[in-house]
C-alpha cells in the first residue's frame, strides 16, 4: 500500500538536475505516492529547464507552486509525512519564523508541530551561513517542533535525505 509523501522544494543549486533524479524518483521507487509542492522560484527554474516533465512522471498528481482559488478542489491528499528538500537558507528562516508567503511554506507552516505529522528537512546552504547568528536558532526552532534536519552536500547524492523518512 502506498503512502503519500508531501515532497516540497525550494530553489537551491542542483535543483534542476538533482531533484527528480535524487529525491522524487527514488522516493517513488521506495513506495511513496508523491504530492509535490515547489516554491515559486523553484517552479520557475524547473519550468525553464524542462524539469517539471520529469517530476510529472513520478506522480499522478499535479505539481503545485501556487495556491488554489476559492472553490477549487484540493489537488493533493493530506500527507502525514513531508520532506522539504532541498530547502534554502531563506526558506528555512521563513518556515522557522512562521512566514507563509508562498504555497510551499503555507503547506508546511500549517502542519508544523502537529502531532502525528512527520517533517524532515534537508537544507543546502553556503558554508558561511552557519556563522550567521540566527541560523542555529532557526534550526533549533524547527527541531523543537519535531522537524528532523540534515545538511545536503553539494557533492553527495541528495537521496540521503530520504533516510530521514519512516519506512513505507
Amino acid at each position: 500500500m502506498s503512502r503519500v509523501l508531501g515532497l516540497v522544494a525550494s530553489s537551491c543549486g542542483g535543483l534542476d538536475t538533482r531533484f527528480a533524479a535524487q529525491l522524487a524518483k527514488p522516493a517513488a521507487d521506495r513506495g511513496w505516492e508523491l504530492a509535490i509542492t515547489l516554491t515559486p522560484t523553484a517552479a520557475r527554474w524547473l519550468e525553464k529547464t524542462g524539469g517539471l516533465g520529469d517530476l510529472e512522471k513520478c506522480t499522478g498528481l499535479p505539481v503545485r507552486s501556487t495556491s488554489r482559488l476559492p472553490g477549487e478542489p484540493r489537488p493533493h491528499p493530506d500527507p502525514a509525512v513531508f520532506l522539504f528538500a532541498p530547502a534554502s537558507a531563506n526558506s528555512v528562516a521563513k518556515l522557522a519564523l512562521g512566514i507563509a508567503d508562498n504555497q510551499a511554506l503555507t503547506l508546511l507552516g500549517d502542519v508544523l508541530g502537529t502531532p502525528g505529522i512527520t517533517i524532515a528537512l534537508g537544507y543546502q546552504i553556503q558554508d558561511t551561513r552557519v556563522h550567521h547568528p540566527a541560523w542555529r536558532r532557526h534550526l533549533d526552532t524547527l527541531e523543537s517542533a519535531g522537524v528532523v534536519t540534515t545538511r545536503l552536500s553539494t557533492e553527495a547524492p541528495w537521496t540521503s535525505a530520504l533516510d530521514l523518512l519512516p519506512a513505507v
